[in-house]
């Protein structure tokens, strides 16, 4: 479940969401102007705790832009022990992957942290990222998983769709195989998960149209999901489940 640190309401309601983990995002949701706000926010929600047996992760800005190493600094200093994984978007290259690492090292050294206490999970979100994806999933051993960011990929491809996820114009099949089994592999490879969540979405979809407004089929990302739909996500989400994905 990702929630913007820059709301401290969605912050409150996220202790009682039923998810695995928690993501409270400082990146993509948060404005720029709004970085250093968010940032205190995050770092009070952790401190204050209350979020059960959740993992409880932070997106911190990417490794090229001012507030990335604020944003380490911060939530593992400012918090120590409440983040039990980073994740880092937009990861191009393994270099990035050991920039974040080396950082932990000082930063749990600093507070105490018992060495490699925080996770990596890398996001793979462009072209660059893909062609490296192998070296990126052998890059720390903090790494935990490998995460498919499907917007930013389509746009650095130069797919034409605006359905994030969706099949773009003009395809045949689905533009997301390739990607996909690449990163499986490349995570599978080196003992790391391989999240995506497509499948997830559409059985929550499928049973709120079913259970809820008691229609047999629904739109989503502007693809009709039915009966068929939710068989096939049912296969992919039970194979999750039976790798310890709840």
């Amino acid at each position: 479940m990702s929630v913007p640190a820059s709301s401290e309401r969605f912050l409150a309601k996220a202790r009682d969401l039923p998810a695995d983990e928690v993501m409270l995002d400082l990146e993509d949701s948060v404005a720029p102007a709004a970085k250093s706000a968010a940032r205190a926010l995050a770092v009070a929600a952790l401190k204050a705790g209350g979020f059960g047996r959740k993992l409880v992760a932070v997106r911190v800005n990417g490794a090229t832009t001012p507030w990335a190493y604020q944003d380490v600094i911060a939530v593992v200093e400012g918090a120590p022990g409440a983040v039990d994984s980073l994740i880092l978007p937009k990861v191009s290259s393994p270099a990035a992957v050991v920039w974040l690492d080396l950082l932990l090292t000082q930063v749990e050294q600093a507070t105490g942290l018992p060495a490699g206490r925080t996770g990596i999970e890398a996001q793979i979100e462009d072209a660059a990222g893909l062609a490296a994806v192998e070296a990126i999933a052998a890059a720390s051993p903090r790494l935990v998983s490998l995460v498919f960011g499907p917007a930013d990929f389509m746009a650095s491809i130069g797919m034409r769709s605006l359905t994030v996820g969706g099949r773009p114009a003009g395809y045949e099949f689905d533009a997301h195989h390739y990607p996909l089994m690449r990163i499986l592999v490349a995570a599978k490879a080196n003992g790391l998960q391989a999240i995506d969540g497509r499948a997830v979405r559409i059985l929550d979809a499928y049973q709120r149209a079913t259970e809820t407004d008691r229609r047999g089929a629904v739109l989503l990302d502007d693809e009709m999901i039915d009966e068929a739909s939710r068989k096939m996500a049912l296969m992919i989400a039970a194979k999750g489940a039976a790798a310890g994905l709840s």
